[in-house]
């Protein structure tokens, strides 16, 4: 897939800054390998669902308001007992480093600097202790249900153990999507070099040389006679409900549930005594003829009440994407791919320029509404003749 022709996105000097997240992509195209770009951009299927994502967030209209107090704007979120200083955190991804050496440690320095939350992965770059470490703390576990139940019982153990309060368990991955990119491109664990990605590398030295010196990402958290602990391809039916039930009477932290499109799963997941849920497509990965989850959000909202938590992620692509997913009943957004392609487009440094991008952008949408804070952002900010 080619990248985004947006105007001006291969003029401007990256050095600078990352003007949105659409300029991020264009940059990380260029600069990835074609295998890893793939890897990251891609979707289920024939990718209408990776499509749907940010169609539907495009068609939320948001409604101006004139003439209020806006000099102040407040961007603090309250979400499950703790004080944020933005509505968004960065989602778990699994093999972060594949976008530029570097990504998950610039992940848990944004997170300490700018206190936010920062998923991490079953299948992290970088082993959960020491990401909950960089991020003084702010770090939330992710869960992957492979192998037995007892396997993954013994993660979530090794998390609390290193001093995780909040796990997330993902649940819309039974069986890993078909993503015919991955599938041209001979992505695969483990990773077999052929002539075609040999090429692919060589003209793409500033990868390659820098991935080389800085060693092969793995699966950070397996090791030794664990090192084949977690199967990319492998079935994930472990998490079911049985396993729900088993996991909520043992992790003795806050719990969240991701991967949720079904009001009626939505219900029977917080009258478990989850903490929260996440209502999420797995941004589009998964199964392509799923809705949108920005089209279920309100329905689930209205079903669970309004003070049960709800978080949101697929499709996020701007600070007003973050804001229509409040007004539209989400307490917290998480982002995923946008981060990727930031590190990827500039290194390290591109989890800030974004950060700085997404602030920037929500601020100047709150002052458009008419309001100073985010918690003020319910769904009378969306215009009436454009809600799902």
């Amino acid at each position: 897939m080619s990248a985004p022709s947006t105007p001006g996105s291969r003029r401007f000097k990256p050095s600078r800054s990352l003007p949105t997240v659409a300029d991020a992509r264009a940059l990380a195209a260029s600069r990835l390998p074609r295998l890893i770009y793939d890897f990251i951009d891609g979707g289920a299927g024939q990718e209408r669902g990776l499509a749907s994502n940010t169609i539907d967030l495009d068609r939320v209209l948001l409604q101006p308001r004139s003439l209020a107090d806006v000099t102040a704007i407040s961007l603090k979120t309250n979400l499950m007992a703790r004080e944020w200083n933005v509505p968004f955190g960065i989602a778990p991804m699994g093999m972060c480093d594949l976008a530029w050496p570097g990504t998950d440690h610039a992940f848990a320095a944004l997170s300490q600097r700018h206190n936010l939350p920062l998923g991490v992965s079953t299948a992290s770059s970088t082993p959960l202790e020491e990401l909950l470490r960089r991020s003084d703390g702010r770090a939330w576990f992710q869960l992957y249900v492979t192998g037995s139940a007892d396997d993954a019982l013994s993660l979530s153990d090794r998390a609390a153990r290193a001093g995780y309060d909040t796990l997330m368990l993902t649940v819309d991955v039974p069986r890993i999507g078909k993503r015919p990119r991955d599938v041209r491109n001979g992505f695969s664990t483990p990773f077999r070099m052929t002539p075609r990605h040999f090429l692919d590398f060589a003209t793409h030295p500033n990868w390659s040389l820098s991935t080389l010196a800085s060693g092969t990402p793995r699966m950070a958290n397996f090791s030794g006679a664990n090192a084949q602990g977690y199967d990319r391809n492998a079935p994930r039916t472990g998490a079911n409900w049985s396993f729900l039930q088993q996991l909520r009477e043992r992790w003795r932290g806050r719990l969240i549930v991701k991967g949720v499109l079904s009001v009626e799963d939505a219900i029977r997941i917080r009258d478990l005594g989850v903490d929260a849920l996440c209502v999420s497509n797995h941004g589009g990965r998964q199964l392509d003829s799923a809705p949108s989850p920005i089209t279920v959000l309100p329905r689930i909202r209205q079903a669970v009440g309004p003070d049960y938590p709800l978080l949101f992620d697929s499709g996020i692509r701007s600070g007003e994407d973050i804001v229509k997913a409040r007004a539209l009943g989400a307490d917290f957004v998480l982002i995923g791919r946008p981060f990727m392609y930031a590190t990827a487009a500039i290194g390290p440094e591109g989890a800030q320029r974004l950060f700085d991008c997404l602030h920037g952008e929500i601020e100047t949408a709150l002052a458009q509404l008419g309001v100073a804070s985010i918690r003020s952002v319910t769904r009378a900010c969306v215009h009436d003749g454009a809600r799902p």
